[in-house]
């Protein structure tokens, strides 16, 4: 392990302003990281050229003083984000060799603020999936592995793995049900998914369009503040981008939490919730409270629907937008054509296609149907809004939601109950995806280890476009658990 690649983000900006190193050794550290590290199957496409390349563009930047904000930070990008010229899976087999010839609107926030492209990071197909075991180029190693291959969360997984094991200084993701908070929760990290619009969806492979937003996954609460000013804002290429004015988010983590008002839902409290959970819940609440924050108990009722409705909206959306992958203008095509189109399209889309994604897109399909239309999908939507009414009413009496992130700490690889009932796999998402569901910003933050050793996290829900909030509550409680990282 080099230990320069130890360094927050905000470490290593101030070690490259005052010529500790240089951007060029601070990316051979990495590198030199990801070839000793290869056993967690984090990357898909490593791009060292491309890295050290910009790396070299960055140290000239700083010999004349025009530094710009990230200037020479190496990070890995999910590889659902569209990077021109860099190949770009989404971890399927049917984008394989999908080269895309235009960057994302996110990517290139940040390599207009001067970073470096490590390279593509692993992650479940399409982003369907909570353990990183879908992926087309095999499942991610948790780096909290010990006896037993653990997963790291999904469907960011190797977001959250590569910054846990200092494969890079952060990364991004995105979050379409939890899939940026579970994985940072598993692996220890910090993540944010901000509001539905902070951050534009163009160049981002589309899951579920009214549901996916990136956020980025860091090793502490500032790393996140600092590369969301960089990867946030308005972007007229994505209809649901909010033209709002982005505040810098690093101007809150010193700010006072006093008389801030905490919700606790008595929703996320069933009866069977894992004890060391529940224990580090009050924990964090009480860590508040003593810092002169109002602990209040809320009620969100329709909490019990959020799974039923999720997986009903996301797979319906999910299998209008993955249509586009027929074989004909990009990606994977079957080798044995058939005599008609539609047997290119079902050759296609067989051999191309995972099962986890294959099963979403006929769920998808099905609740869309004529005759299930209105059953499922059009009350599916109805439950939406009243999930959405249910934090707007609690927001009324609190600033900010404080609740565990997952109901499990991270489980082994092929672990047969999640295997073999995909329902139990989905059912980890239950404190997660209401947040999508209601287009709220959420982080994940890391509190304690549980009994087995690994890593627990605990999730702040705020207001819409209210991440300040949730970045100086972040803070409060980062500051007092004094979580200790890889």
């Amino acid at each position: 392990m080099q230990e320069i690649t130890k360094l927050t983000i905000a470490e290593a900006l101030q070690g490259l302003k005052n010529k500790n190193f240089t951007a060029v050794e601070l990316t051979e550290a990495y590198l030199k990281n990801m070839a000793q590290g290869k056993k967690y199957n984090a990357y898909i496409t490593e791009c060292a050229d491309v890295a050290l390349a910009q790396a070299k563009i960055a140290d000239q930047n700083y010999a004349v003083g025009k530094a710009r904000a990230l200037e020479g930070i190496p990070l890995g990008i999910k590889d659902l984000f569209c990077t021109k010229n860099i190949r770009t899976t989404a971890a399927s087999h049917i984008l394989d060799n999908f080269v895309p010839p235009y960057e994302s609107t996110v990517t290139q926030h940040l390599l207009d603020d001067g970073v470096v492209f490590l390279g593509k990071l692993n992650l479940d197909e399409f982003a369907m999936g909570g353990s990183n075991e879908t992926s087309y180029f095999g499942p991610v190693i948790n780096p909290w592995s010990k006896d037993k291959l653990l997963v790291p969360g999904g469907s960011s997984g190797g977001s959250a793995a590569a910054v846990a094991a200092h494969l890079c200084a952060g990364s991004t993701g995105t979050d379409t049900g939890g899939s940026i908070r579970e994985p940072a929760a598993f692996c220890g990290v910090t993540g944010i998914k901000p509001t539905y619009g902070r951050c534009s969806r163009y160049g981002i492979v589309a899951f579920a369009s009214s549901l996916d937003q990136a956020g980025p996954i860091a090793q502490d609460v500032r790393d996140c503040a600092v590369l969301l000013n960089s990867m946030a804002g308005f972007d007229e290429k994505d209809s649901t981008s909010c033209n709002l004015p982005v505040p810098d988010y690093t101007s809150f983590l010193e700010q006072d939490i006093k008389g801030l008002v905490i919700g606790l839902p008595k929703e996320y409290r069933p009866n069977g919730l894992n004890t060391e959970i529940a224990a580090y819940w009050d924990k964090a609440a009480e860590m508040l409270k003593a810092r002169g924050a109002i602990i209040k108990e809320i009620s969100l009722p329709h909490t019990k629907y959020a799974l039923a409705t999720y997986y009903v909206l996301a797979p319906a959306e999910a299998s209008s937008n993955l249509a586009r992958y027929d074989g004909i203008r990009y990606g994977y095509r079957a080798k044995a054509e058939g005599e008609h189109l539609d047997e290119l399209y079902i050759r296609t889309r067989t051999e191309g296609f995972g099962k986890e994604v294959k099963r979403r897109i006929m769920i998808g399909t099905y609740v869309l149907s004529a005759g299930y239309y209105d059953a499922y999908y059009l009350k599916a939507q109805k439950m939406r809004r009243l999930i959405r009414d249910d934090f707007m009413e609690a927001f009324k009496q609190c600033d900010i939601i404080l609740t565990p992130t997952s109901p499990i700490t991270a489980f082994p690889i092929g672990d047969e109950s999640m295997l073999q009932n995909p329902i139990n796999m989905y059912l980890n998402d239950v404190f997660t995806v209401s947040v999508n569901l209601a287009g709220l910003p959420a982080m994940s933050l890391p509190i304690g280890l549980a009994q087995n050793g690994l890593p627990l996290g605990m999730q702040l829900i705020g207001k819409p476009f209210d991440e300040g909030t949730i970045f100086k509550t972040a803070a409060a409680i980062e500051a007092d658990a004094k979580f200790e990282r890889i």
